[in-house]
Formats: structure tokens, sequence, C-alpha cells
């Protein structure tokens, strides 16, 4: 999953992309709402973590622009104020939920699997294709009844490979998705990592379950 933080907090906003790198999550902070805005609407997310009171742009008016761009990606916002008018207002111009400082990262943990799970036809905790099962919040795949040992790498590629499983996804897509903005990515980096997965998934079971389409990039299927 990857993670867009806004918050002006530098102590606040390192630590929770801290939290979710350690949970195998992609994330892209930003520490003004300037630099947030420009992120939000450029870049792909699964979830946005928006802070209310930001410099020079507030959460709500992120909120407000990515939603007038047609952008439906799940927000939340972090807000010092617990007035149910700040409530009103976040929730009315397009956010998903609220949560009030202080919290406790488990519950934001737990607000985000909920949210990014609803565009995806609320699907549960485990991905599935062939015999392939991944468990989002035990951390752990297993292909039949073998577990398999990924790297929190390969884990993000498998778990974007499989919630786009029958499509065909670019090289671009996963970048987007599996590695942070500001990582130096070079050029062969995805086809190592495909490598890996196929070594760890594929090759020990005689499948081939990891597709290359070529000129276009990746495809995990049972067909």
């Amino acid at each position: 999953m990857k993670i867009l933080i806004v918050e002006d907090d530098k102590k606040i906003a390192d630590a929770l992309k801290r939290g979710f790198e350690q949970k195998s999550h992609v994330v892209d902070v930003a520490y003004d709402g300037i630099s947030g805005n420009d992120f939000a609407l450029s870049e792909n997310y699964d979830v946005m973590i928006l802070d209310i009171m930001l410099p020079d742009i507030d959460g709500m008016a992120i909120c407000n622009n990515i939603r007038h761009e047609g952008i439906t990606t799940p927000v939340i916002m972090l807000t010092a104020r617990n007035h149910i008018d700040d409530v009103v207002e976040g929730l009315n111009t397009g956010a998903d939920d609220y949560l009030t400082k202080p919290f406790e990262f488990d519950e934001l943990m737990a607000r985000v699997h909920a949210l990014s799970r609803r565009p995806k036809n609320l699907e549960d905790n485990f991905l599935k294709c062939c015999k392939i099962n991944m468990d989002l919040v035990k951390k752990e795949v297993k292909v039949g009844k073998n577990t398999i040992n990924l790297s929190k790498k390969e884990f993000s590629l498998l778990e974007f490979l499989l919630r786009n499983k029958e499509r065909v996804v670019t090289k671009e897509e996963i970048i987007e998705h599996v590695w942070s903005f500001d990582t130096e990515i070079l050029e062969n980096t995805v086809e190592v990592y495909i490598a890996y997965l196929r070594n760890k998934i594929d090759k020990p079971f005689s499948t081939h379950n990891i597709k290359t389409v070529r000129g276009f990039g990746y495809r995990i299927s049972e067909k």
C-alpha cells in the first residue's frame, strides 16, 4: 500500500512514516501544505493522511482540491481540534475519516486498512490468486501450505500484483506504488524484484503465475 502523510510536525510525520514502513507500506511525507497539495495531485496513493492545521494550504483545502480534480483516494484528517463543527467541515470537504490528536498508531493503522479496502469492494484482509494466499494482517504469504519468506519490498510488490490480478501493470505503475517518490530506481530494479518473487513463489513449485507481457509490463494470473 502506498500512503501520503501531510503533517507539519516533523517528529509526528517521521514517526508515522517509520511505523507504516515497518508494516511494509510505501510512504511519502510532506511537511507543508504546498508540497502536500503537489504530492496529492500528482502521485497515486491508496490512502492520504492530512493534518488539518498546515502552513500555506490546510488539510481541508488539499482534500477539497483533490476531490475537485476527481481524485477519490480515501482521506483521513488529523486534527488537534475535536469540535463537532470542525469534524463536519472536514467530512463535507470529502474526507472519509478523522482522528483527533493525540492518538495511538495502532488505531490509525486500523483506519487506514479499513479505508484502503473500501474502494476494493470491501475485500477482507486476504489476497488470493492461484495457490498464493497473502494475509495482510499477519504479513504472511503462503503457496499452498508452504510459508514463503519475503522481504518488505517483495511483499509490497506481490501485494500490488495481487490487488491487480488478471490485469497488466506497467513498470511505471509498479514503481509508483512500491517505491517512495524520492527513491532512486535503477532501470532494471523492477525486473530484479520480479525475478526475486518468481524464485520464491513460482520456481520451487514449477508454476508460472507471474507473467511478463512484453512491451507492456507484468500480470499475475491463474491462466
